[in-house]
């Protein structure tokens, strides 16, 4: 299939999203056509050890150094211990502001990597090698960047756009079924939030592999769509991304990080978004009976038996995107921003996502 490219134009950092096979063998020619510095860091997932060296062999044949950390996989990364340590190894390296982060993973690592390179000399650039499904729709595009704190998901971070996305589908061969339906969440989200047709043709279960690619790059060019809006958040266009997220941290959190992916969590949170839609937005009941059967039919939990409630409110109250602000569904491919879900509301979900659908 042909190299998928999308287009994120924003005023003063655009840059391109890549999808294909074999696009990691093209980094180096990347860092040339960027005119990036002599040095680059690759801060990868341990588990793709087997993935460095041909990464490597491109990047030195650009006639650059490379210089690798590796860092275990999972939401345990994303911390500030995690960050400082990486820092230190971009100064030992001696890496200066022409020079260039690459972050080689999932989501956890993108924005493990992503934040390090914001914060590193007040910004240095960085380039997304997603890979993960997950990654490659959603977190590796619009510069969100960010780490963990006890208290609660991505509380410290900064937008730091990439200067490129380069999403090889040839590593989701590498992605256990769990992982990959994980990434088919935010598939998903997508057609629920903008594409009606999109989310026809996910409700029978996943797409064909042949058809990753052009659907990576579909889900990119909304979330690019969006992104160029609003592209920190100020406004109401990119918090609609966040459908199904609210309540999705809050899970996540309190479930403890690791127990459930990021995936999982946001599809157990789209769920009770349906429902509250249904509830408290008009939505046809037959379309939260749609959702449901989508999640199912991707192999995604639409509950977590034996939740806390109260480490649930808790996260809630936390959440950067505040406990009262919810992304509703007038219709399938429709979504709005509702503002003061009584309290009442939200008790009911949290006795809908402790049981099964």
């Amino acid at each position: 299939m042909p190299l998928q490219e999308v287009s994120v134009p924003l005023a003063a950092s655009s840059y391109i999203v890549r999808v294909g096979s074999g696009l990691l063998a093209e980094v180096g020619k990347t860092l040339s056509a960027l005119h990036a510095g002599p040095k680059a860091a690759v801060i990868a997932d341990a588990a793709l050890r087997p993935l460095l060296p041909a990464l490597r062999a491109s990047i030195e044949q650009s006639g650059r150094q490379c210089f690798i950390a590796e860092v275990p996989g999972g939401e345990g990364s994303k911390t500030l211990d995690q960050a400082a340590a990486l820092l230190s190894f971009l100064a030992q390296k001696g890496l200066s502001r022409k020079d260039t982060v690459l972050a080689l993973g999932g989501g956890v690592v993108g924005d493990l990597a992503g934040f390090v390179a914001a914060s590193y000399l007040r910004g240095v650039s960085w380039i997304g090698l997603p890979t993960t499904l997950l990654a490659m729709v959603d977190s590796s595009i619009g510069g969100k960047t960010g780490v963990n704190l006890p208290e609660g998901k991505n509380l410290v971070g900064a937008f730091h756009q990439p200067r490129a996305v380069l999403a090889d589908t040839e590593t989701l061969r590498t992605l256990p079924p769990r992982e990959l339906a994980a990434g088919m969440a935010e598939v998903i989200k997508y057609g629920l939030i903008a594409d009606p047709d999109l989310f026809t043709r996910l409700r029978q279960g996943p797409p064909p592999e042949a058809d990753l690619p052009a659907l990576i790059a579909r889900c990119a060019a909304i979330k690019a769509r969006i992104v160029a809006e609003d592209e920190r958040e100020t406004g109401e266009a990119r918090a609609l991304l966040n459908f199904g997220h609210t309540l999705g941290h809050a899970v996540e959190n309190a479930a403890g990080y690791g127990t459930l992916l990021h995936g999982e969590a946001v599809a157990i949170g789209m769920r009770a978004a349906a429902h509250l839609s249904a509830r408290m937005h008009d939505l046809d009941p037959a379309a939260v009976a749609e959702v449901e059967a989508a999640l199912k039919a991707h192999g995604l939990p639409t509950h977590h038996a034996g939740l806390n409630r109260e480490k649930v409110l808790a996260a809630l109250g936390r959440d950067k995107k505040g406990a009262a602000r919810w992304i509703l569904l007038s219709a399938i491919g429709r979504a709005e921003i509702v503002d003061g879900v009584p309290q009442e509301e939200i008790d009911h979900l949290l006795t809908l996502v402790s049981r099964p659908a």
